[in-house]
């Protein structure tokens, strides 16, 4: 095409292939932590204790009532003021856990929160206990219900560490920055990495429909 030049791309293509690198494991271990945040955070929001209730919906709404750049900065430029200070790679893992966490949060609750209460009753009736019969009656089949919301964040949380280039963490979008600060080819170097991300989200994407094939069979809803 007139006027592109994607030698840009094909010379640079290892830079690229490093910024992809680091994004897919600021995105796997960030998720890891969100999960792990937002799992709590869902059971603290339907806990009969008032103050577990209160914390988690504050949580939940001031994660998702103030922009992820906002958490970003206060994390990595906020937090020195009180004297926790964190390499802007930790910086980014720490925000981005607490952003998906919030969000998570509410997808595991809708799911948890699906499953027929009945089942509970009937676990309790033949004497498991709330955390027994929560382990292995209701989060199972809500696993299986938040595969679909839960893989959607998965893909922001991909997206979303581009923002990390703003506290200068080596990913994706901050390797596309170098790369048009030395060739002034900014629509090769951007559309390279918006491809990158498509093929990412869209492995994202099939690996969740494979998963939920997979739980699906394992619960016996389907047979092929």
């Amino acid at each position: 095409m007139p006027g592109l030049d994607f030698d840009v791309i094909l010379q640079r293509w290892p830079e690229f292939l490093v910024g992809a690198r680091a994004t897919i494991i600021y995105s796997g271990i960030s998720l890891f932590f969100a999960s792990a945040i937002g799992l709590a955070v869902a059971l603290a929001r339907m806990s009969r204790v008032t103050p577990l209730r209160w914390f988690a919906r504050g949580y939940i709404d001031f994660v998702r009532g103030t922009p992820a750049l906002v958490q970003i900065f206060f994390v990595y430029f906020g937090l020195p003021a009180i004297g926790i200070n964190l390499s802007a790679p930790t910086a980014a893992v720490v925000a981005l856990s607490i952003n998906s966490g919030g969000y998570l949060a509410e997808i595991f609750r809708g799911g948890i929160a699906s499953v027929d209460r009945g089942q509970a009753e009937a676990a309790r009736s033949l004497g498991m206990s709330g955390a027994e019969s929560m382990r292995r009656i209701i989060l199972p089949q809500a696993v299986l219900r938040v595969v679909p919301a839960a893989a959607g964040e998965f893909t922001n949380l991909v997206k979303g560490t581009s923002l990390l280039s703003t506290i200068s963490v080596t990913e994706l979008t901050r390797v596309a920055q170098v790369i048009v600060g030395t060739t002034f080819r900014p629509i090769e170097a951007y559309l390279a990495i918006a491809v990158i991300y498509f093929i990412l989200n869209a492995f994202i994407a099939q690996g969740a429909v494979w998963l939920e094939r997979r739980l699906m069979r394992a619960q016996g809803l389907i047979h092929v």
